[in-house]
């Protein structure tokens, strides 16, 4: 069975793009900071024939992330799919939104320790083996603010531009040796209300870039519709 490891895996996009990867037969691994949720969220993969698991860690910290991936890849044999789209539902200490006047050395560190920082820690783990087979997928998610900025997000779209920056370089850099990179920027409000913000039809567009590996970005942004 092919893998999936979904970092910052919750029950939203993450859940979703499981779903989509799981009924596709890919085994699940998911990461993220609370081994309750995870464990919750692999019983809602296990009543749909998705096998899944949860492995705990605080991608701040990158031993951590390290330990997570290397115990994912022990459980499974092997990650063919690294989804990475970080995304606190809950206030994380220390990493504050500050705008484009607002951005300092000290706010916007913690932002590049959790988008860049983060991404390279988990790439490193998974990539040497990748590249020994010729084959793999990344897959790096954003919000839209790190192609279109939105100034009250100063620090948090600099640190997803990096991490944009950096995928973009990667797809360029592995496509000739099989392992296909991509961003995913996605400029609406996940599980808002109108049907273009569901969750369940963003996570079609990571099946589709990876089916198609075709470009080095996809960008989700629709026109809502309200009722």
């Amino acid at each position: 069975m092919p893998t999936i490891a979904i970092i910052g895996a919750g029950p939203g996009l993450g859940l979703s793009i499981a779903r989509v990867f799981g009924n596709h037969g890919f085994d699940v691994a998911l990461i993220a900071r609370t081994q309750t949720t995870l464990d919750a969220l692999a019983a809602q993969l296990g009543q749909d024939g998705i096998t899944a698991e949860g492995f705990a860690a605080d991608i701040l910290d990158r031993d951590a992330l390290r330990r997570a991936l290397h115990a994912a890849t022990v459980r499974f044999g092997q990650i063919d799919v690294l989804e990475f789209s970080p995304a606190p539902h809950a206030p994380v200490p220390g990493l504050e939104m500050a705008s484009a006047t607002e951005v300092t050395v000290e706010n916007i560190q913690p932002q590049l320790e959790f988008y860049l920082h983060a991404a390279i820690t988990a790439v490193g783990e998974v990539l040497p083996a990748m590249t020994d087979r010729g084959a793999g997928t990344l897959l790096f998610t954003t919000g839209a603010g790190s192609v279109t900025p939105i100034p009250q997000m100063g620090n948090v779209n600099a640190a997803a531009a990096a991490l944009r920056n950096w995928a973009i370089n990667l797809h360029t850099t592995l496509q000739p040796v099989g392992i296909y990179a991509a961003h995913v920027a996605i400029g609406v409000y996940i599980n808002s209300g109108p049907e273009e913000t569901s969750a369940d039809r963003i996570a079609q567009l990571y099946w589709d870039a990876y089916t198609t590996r075709d470009g080095a970005e996809h960008i989700y942004a629709p026109k809502v519709t309200t009722p």
